[in-house]
């Protein structure tokens, strides 16, 4: 489960660059590079939404990823 949540972590990250870059600068990295429209630009289009979707039904409020002993709230 820890491998999954870290390929969507990275997914979900790449995505949110990609809308970030879209909304700042109107440019689209993935039409560039794959075609508007074409069907790898779907498919990655689909996976960070996957990812996302990954994210939110595996979510755990108290997950510490650091191995710290203390919780900071």
């Amino acid at each position: 489960m820890r491998i999954l949540r870290i390929i969507a972590y990275s997914l979900v990250i790449v995505g949110a660059v990609v809308w970030g870059l879209l909304g700042i600068f109107n440019i689209n990295i993935v039409a560039a590079m794959f075609g508007d429209g074409s069907i790898l630009s779907r498919i990655i289009y689909s996976l960070v939404g996957i990812s996302a979707i990954v994210l939110l039904a595996t979510h755990e409020y108290d997950e510490c990823y650091c191995n710290c002993s203390e919780r900071e709230y």
